[in-house]
Formats: structure tokens, C-alpha cells, sequence
């Protein structure tokens, strides 16, 4: 599975895209691998100058003008599926502040095609998961963020997670080397949707800052980490294999003289500069075989990275560029630091573990079949009455007499039956040897008196009690922190809400308002509540009795005019209503025929097995015949029942997988219906105001016979098309929104404390006097 060039770790340069690229300083040669830089003398240092000049790097592959699909193909693919059979994994963005770390590894959210590769890692793990059906796999995520020397748990603010103070917060190791983060609360993700939830809800609890060369930098160190554990359903051995996968988003080195940054962001600046120093440090060493010491310890990133740089994981470099000459000084050290890490070794080994459960079942098995297989033999040898089962109370008792009566002469031979009889023997004669040594103790104290032969030290120890403590061959203090970065006072990280815009909440509410204002509650019985002033007209009179150039002086009901529009000049689109409820039916219909056939054969397969598990057991009992190449010989029923299986097992493939196909196509035409009803009453509504209301209750903008679109309306109609362009998205797109949702709902909570008593909300005060329900 592993590919040639793994004995080291690899490092991928992506250039970002820019107008300016300095193509006079910066040359990509065409292998592809390699990049040459090529400085300019700086007069300022003088004549004499030895300053370096060209410069030359090798790389695995450089990425320049890389779309986000390309570079998730060339780093990450082959990481994320080799961790699903138990290799751990690291990928790094590192790079100078701006250069597209975050864009590399999280992407944007605005458009499913750029997002980043931890979106599409997510995805990959559970397309994986789906093929691997002989593997039970549960995923857990978690997710770090390092910021100024303290460790923050970004999935803290959800239901149930533990929400320690950053201090109680510290890397461990286990024996074999693993670290782990104590307090970090580790989610399990059923789904998809499940972990970009996850991963969103700790996008939204980063923090950032601007500063004049990024308006959102990243002050701190992210490790999303997704751990995978793996069983086998097929096999029954006792092994397992576990994995973890981290993606690590390093805050980018700043030069304060560039980024102008002042107070709180240049306190940040010094502590990410200080770490990123202390990872070169680290890589130094790794890299040198000579050395036996590793400075890990030194920041808090560096130890729990521990584990993650090279040695038994799959690590993997991305080292983000921004190829324009005022920035030449900054990608001379990012490309440094990439050759260094070319040299740091790596050799990815499986992680396996035993299930001591299975193992214990296994076990007793196993000492089922031995006890089998030596009663049989004790029956061949006569020896049928012999038990190897513990010893009772009146076996051991008979043993002890035994004993006795050997010591005191009265019998010769002790019979000697099986190895529990013999262990019990040598048991009884040490009681009796025991006893025999306090007795004549005993007897010695009553005529002399006795002294301890090392003096009256210990005779005066056991007089006062003294009693040494546990810990008292212990030295040294407890240190959790490690050493050389400093302290930073508690509750120094700043508000996540003074960092975080909250423009996306205010408009997502806006938009939520409008589709209030403009949504048609259902009434009971498809009958509508009447306006103000219409509870004393006529019923009696038709609308079409009235003359086409005059008004009536009472509009008729809208249920009455509604079932009129329905007939005259919305017939189309009740047409194409009525037929999409159709298909929606049918649909409906089909996909519950697949689920009952889907069910009747999973019965059929279940059945089938059990029958050859059966056949399988007596085959076994009764002795196999085996052909001379080894192959075992069935009969021809049970040659049928395995043909059988197949077929069942390649029917339920074929009907599962149209039945998950009938049910995307449910929620299509589910959607069609929506439209082709919302559609429907909107335009019923705009006929009804031209028809029967007054020039002054017409509604503004837009043509004659035209509903305005809003941009909620905008905004249902973009997303519907993406999805249907993109069905993979779907997962990624709800996630988003549940996320958006939840912090709209805690921005209204707090909120709402503010609002008057009695005072009307936009969606009360914008709600449509009249309600309709179209079926």
C-alpha cells in the first residue's frame, strides 16, 4: 500500500496566485519539482558584501496556479486512505502570514468547489467507509487550538463537552510513545454531516485578527485530528487497527516591521514566531541521526506534535508561497524549512491493538477444546474418573489429610492424579511447615526471650509505627508546562465575539425576516380567513359576472377566486403541479416496493446463512474431505445454498443501491412540488390584487403579472442549483447552515433581553394578514 520515497517526509510548495508574481526573482523549472531564487544585492550593507544570492530547491512537487481539487489529489489522498488501514497521518500548512494556509487546509465556505482539504478528507473517510463494508469503523474527531503557549478545546461550546480552564490542559504520553492532549473532549461523528458540524463549529471559535498584510490571520495553531478505529466483521481474530489523522494549521510567521502590528497582536506575533522557531529547532534534530535528545518539550505545538513529525507516521509538508518580490525574504525561509524536513525520517508502521474481549472469548474456546480433546484421552487410557475441575472444599480437605498421614508414617505413597491434586499437595505441606515454625516459635518465647538479630534499631521502629510514606523514592516536582516559552497570565485569550464578524448572522436574520413576511401559513381546511371590512359581501355573486373594466365593490373570497385562478389563468401551473405530485407519488410508491424488497432479502440471506453455518458445523463434526490440493469437498446441497447466498447478496446490492437513487429522486421531485406550490400561491396573489384591489393595494415593483424576487428567494433558487450540480455537497451545505443556524440562535438569545415588553418583531409585524393552503 505504501508508496516508494516513504522514508522521509514529504513537503509540497503551492504558490499562491497573484497579478505580481516576481518572475525575474522566482523560476519554476520544468520538472516541476525544483524552484531557483534569485535575489538582488542589497546596496545597504556596502561594498563588501558575501550576501547569498541564488538559491536552488528540491521538492516532492510544486503547485503553482493548483486548483483546490488538485492539491487534495497530489497531498492528501493517499495519506487519508492508507490511515484507514491503521497508518497514522500528518499534514502541514506552513508558510508566511497570507500565503494560504488556511485556505489550503479548511478552504473557503462560500463555494463547495474551494473548499479546503479537511472538508474533503471528511469526505473521502466516509465514501471509504461505505466500500469497506467487511470493516466496522467508528470515527472520532477532535480539535486544538494553540494560542499564546495555552491549549483552548474549540468544540468546548458544544452539548456536553467539558469545559475546563486552559491551565487544567496538558500533553501526555503513553508508553508506547503516543501523545495525547488530557481535557481535549473527543467527539464521535456517525455521518458526514456529523463531522463538518464538527469542524465548523470550531471554524467559528478560531481566532483571528487583521493586521496590513491579512484581514483574517489566524493568531494561533489549529490540530484537527480525526482518530478511526477498525474492526474486521469477516475475520474473528482479536486484532484491531487504529489510526489518527491530523491536519495542522500553523499560524504564519509575521515581520512586525511589515505588519505594523501593535499591543494584543504583537504580543501574538512574538508567541507564534517563538514556536515556529522551536518546530525548526525540533526538525534540526530529527533530522541529525547523531543526536539522541529531540527538544519537544520547548512549546506546547512542538509536544503534541510529537508523535506527528515523521518516526511511524505518514507526514506530508505543504508549504504555502506568495511569490511576489516584496515577500522574496519570507519564502527563502519557508523553502529552508521545507529542505529541512526532507531530511527528517520517516518509516509509517500499522497500529494494532488486541480486543480482550474477543481475546477472552477466544481463549475460552480454546480451553473448551483442550478439555475435550483430554477427557478423550483420559477415556482411551481408562482414566474416565479423573476431574480437572478446582478443587472442592472436601477434595482439598482429603489432600490435607493425605498429608498428614504421609508425615506421620502411616501411609507411603500419595496417589497422584492430575497437576491441580500435586500444586494442592506442595500447598498443604507449606501450611504444615508454617504451622510447625510458629508452634516451636512459640514455645521459645515461653521459656527465653527473644532479640531481632540487626540490633534494637528495628525493634524501636516497630515500638513508634513509623511508617514510610509512598512517595518518599520519588525526587522532583510535577511539570506539566515544559520550559523555555514563559507563562502567559490566565484569561489572557481574548472574546471570540469581538473577533469574530458577526455579518453573516445579521444578514442570515434579515433574510429570515423577509421569508416571514412573504411565507402563507396553512389554515384549516383549506379555507382562509377573510380580510378586514370582506366579512359582509356577497357570496352570491361571481366575479366573472362583473364587467372586465370595472372593479367589484367587495372582492369575492380568495378560496372562491383561488379555485377560479385554478382553472382560468393558473391552470398551467396547477397542471405542472398536479403532474409533479404524481411523479411524487410513483416515487413514493417504488421506493417503498424497494424497501420491502430490500428487507425480504436481507431475511433470505440471514436464513441462507444460518443454513450453511448449520451444514458448515456437522460437515465439521462428522470429518471434512479435502481434495489433494487442500480444497474442502461439499455435497451438492450445500453447493446450492452457497450459490444461492451470491445471488441474494448481488439482488440486494442492485435493489439497495436503486433504492437509494429512488429516494434522491424523492427529495428532488419533494422540492418541485414546494416550488410549483409556492410558485402557485404567489402568483395567485399578485392576479388577486390586480383583479379585485385597488391601485393602492397593488404591490410595488416589479412588471404586471410578475412577482419580485427577494433575496431569500435569490438565495433558495442559487443553493438548489449548486446542490443539483454538485449532490456531494449536500452534506456539506446542511452542516454549514446548522452551524450558522445555532450561533443565530444564541445571538437572538442574548438579544432578546434587550427587546421592550410589547413590542412587535419584524417577523409579527411583516406577517401576511391572510393565510392559504394548497394541496
Amino acid at each position: 500500500m505504501l508508496q516508494e520515497g516513504n522514508g522521509r517526509v514529504k513537503v509540497y510548495a503551492r504558490i499562491r496566485p497573484t497579478a505580481r508574481f516576481a518572475q525575474e526573482m522566482i523560476e519554476l523549472l520544468p520538472d516541476g519539482k525544483s524552484i531557483n531564487i534569485h535575489c538582488q544585492k542589497d546596496l545597504r550593507r556596502g561594498y563588501i558584501n558575501n550576501q547569498i544570492l541564488d538559491w536552488s530547491f528540491n521538492l516532492d512537487r510544486v503547485l503553482h496556479n493548483a486548483s483546490q481539487s488538485d492539491v487534495y489529489e497530489e497531498c492528501a489522498k493517499r495519506i487519508v486512505t492508507e490511515g484507514l488501514d491503521g497508518y497514522n497521518g500528518t499534514i502541514l500548512a506552513y508558510g508566511q502570514t497570507g500565503a494560504g494556509k488556511t485556505f489550503t487546509m479548511t478552504g473557503s465556505t462560500e463555494k463547495f468547489q474551494h473548499r479546503g482539504v479537511i472538508p474533503r478528507a471528511i469526505q473521502q473517510v466516509y465514501r471509504e467507509i461505505r466500500e469497506r463494508s467487511e470493516h466496522a469503523v467508528t470515527v472520532r474527531i477532535s480539535y486544538l487550538e494553540i494560542y499564546n503557549e495555552h491549549m483552548f478545546d474549540l468544540l468546548s461550546t458544544l452539548t456536553g463537552a467539558p469545559l475546563l480552564d486552559p491551565s487544567q490542559m496538558t500533553v501526555t504520553e503513553d508508553d508506547d510513545g503516543y501523545t495525547r492532549v488530557k481535557g481535549l473532549s473527543i467527539h464521535q461523528a456517525n455521518s458526514e454531516e456529523e463531522a463538518l458540524n464538527l469542524l465548523f463549529e470550531g471554524e467559528t471559535n478560531r481566532i483571528i485578527a487583521q493586521h496590513a498584510l491579512n484581514k483574517r490571520s489566524s493568531r494561533s495553531h489549529c490540530v484537527f485530528t480525526i482518530y478511526i478505529e477498525s474492526h474486521s466483521r469477516v475475520e474473528s481474530n482479536t486484532k484491531y487497527v487504529t489510526s489518527k489523522l491530523n491536519f495542522v494549521d500553523l499560524a504564519g510567521s509575521e515581520r512586525l516591521g511589515k505588519t505594523l502590528s501593535v499591543g494584543d497582536t504583537q504580543v501574538e506575533a512574538m508567541y507564534i514566531n517563538k514556536s515556529l522557531t522551536f518546530l525548526e529547532q525540533a526538525v534540526i534534530a530529527l533530522a541529525d541521526r547523531r543526536r539522541d535528545h529531540v527538544p519537544f518539550r520547548q512549546s506546547k505545538l512542538t509536544h503534541v506534535l510529537k508523535d506527528s513529525i515523521g518516526g511511524k507516521c505518514n507526514t506530508l509538508l505543504i508549504a504555502n508561497v506568495w511569490g511576489e518580490a516584496a515577500h522574496i525574504e519570507e519564502t527563502l525561509s519557508t523553502l529552508r524549512f521545507g529542505s529541512r524536513m526532507m531530511n527528517v525520517p520517516s518509516e509509517p508502521a500499522v497500529t494494532e491493538h488486541f480486543d480482550m474481549m474477543r481475546l477472552c472469548k477466544q481463549h475460552e474456546k480454546e480451553i473448551r477444546t483442550l478439555r475435550q480433546e483430554l477427557a478423550m484421552h483420559d477415556t482411551l487410557t481408562n482414566r474416565s474418573q479423573i476431574s480437572y475441575e478446582p478443587l472442592s472444599e472436601s477434595q482439598i480437605q482429603d489432600v490435607r489429610e493425605q498429608v498428614k498421614r504421609f508425615l506421620a508414617g502411616e501411609m507411603n505413597d500419595i496417589e497422584l492424579v492430575n497437576v491441580r491434586q500435586i500444586k494442592e499437595t506442595f500447598a498443604q505441606f507449606r501450611v504444615i511447615v508454617n504451622t510447625m515454625k510458629e508452634d516451636v516459635e512459640e514455645k521459645l518465647r515461653e521459656k527465653y526471650v527473644l532479640q531481632e538479630r540487626d540490633g534494637t534499631t528495628s525493634a524501636a521502629a516497630d515500638k513508634q509505627g513509623t511508617v514510610r510514606g509512598d512517595d518518599s523514592g520519588l525526587v522532583g516536582e510535577v511539570d506539566g508546562r515544559g520550559f523555555g516559552v514563559g507563562v502567559v497570565p490566565p484569561g489572557v485569550k481574548p472574546n471570540v465575539a469581538t473577533l469574530v464578524s458577526t455579518r453573516k448572522v445579521k444578514s442570515r436574520g434579515k433574510a429570515k425576516e423577509r421569508d416571514s413576511a412573504k411565507s402563507l401559513a396553512p389554515g384549516s381546511g383549506g379555507q382562509m380567513e377573510g380580510q378586514a371590512g370582506s366579512d359582509g359581501q356577497d357570496r352570491g355573486q361571481s366575479p366573472s359576472a362583473q364587467s372586465p373594466t370595472q372593479r367589484m365593490a367587495t372582492p369575492p373570497p380568495k378560496s372562491e377566486a383561488f379555485e377560479e385562478f385554478k382553472q382560468e389563468r393558473g391552470s398551467e401551473i396547477n397542471r405542472i403541479l398536479n403532474q409533479n405530485k404524481e411523479i411524487l407519488r410513483e416515487k413514493k410508491k417504488k421506493a417503498k416496493e424497494l424497501s420491502s424488497s430490500v428487507n425480504s432479502l436481507m431475511e433470505e440471506i440471514n436464513d441462507t446463512k444460518e443454513v450453511l453455518e448449520t451444514r458448515k458445523q456437522n460437515r465439521l463434526e462428522q470429518g471434512e474431505f479435502r481434495t489433494d490440493d487442500g480444497q474442502v469437498i461439499i455435497d451438492e446441497d450445500e453447493y446450492e445454498l452457497v450459490c444461492k447466498a451470491k445471488d441474494l447478496k448481488l439482488r440486494y446490492r442492485r435493489d439497495y443501491e436503486d433504492l437509494l437513487n429512488t429516494k434522491s429522486e424523492v427529495t428532488y421531485c419533494e422540492k418541485l412540488v414546494n416550488q410549483c406550490r409556492h410558485r402557485l400561491v404567489t402568483e395567485f396573489d399578485n392576479w388577486y390584487s390586480e383583479s379585485f384591489l385597488g391601485a393602492d393595494d397593488e404591490p410595488k415593483g416589479g412588471r404586471e403579472g410578475q412577482v419580485p424576487e427577494d433575496e431569500q428567494e435569490k438565495f433558495d433558487r442559487l443553493q438548489l442549483e449548486l446542490l443539483m450540480e454538485h449532490p456531494d455537497s449536500v452534506p456539506y451545505y446542511n452542516a454549514k447552515m446548522q452551524t450558522e443556524r445555532r450561533m443565530h440562535l444564541t445571538a437572538s438569545g442574548r438579544q432578546q433581553k434587550k427587546r421592550k415588553p410589547g413590542a412587535l418583531i419584524a417577523t409579527v409585524r411583516n406577517k401576511p394578514p391572510t393565510t392559504l393552503t394548497v394541496t
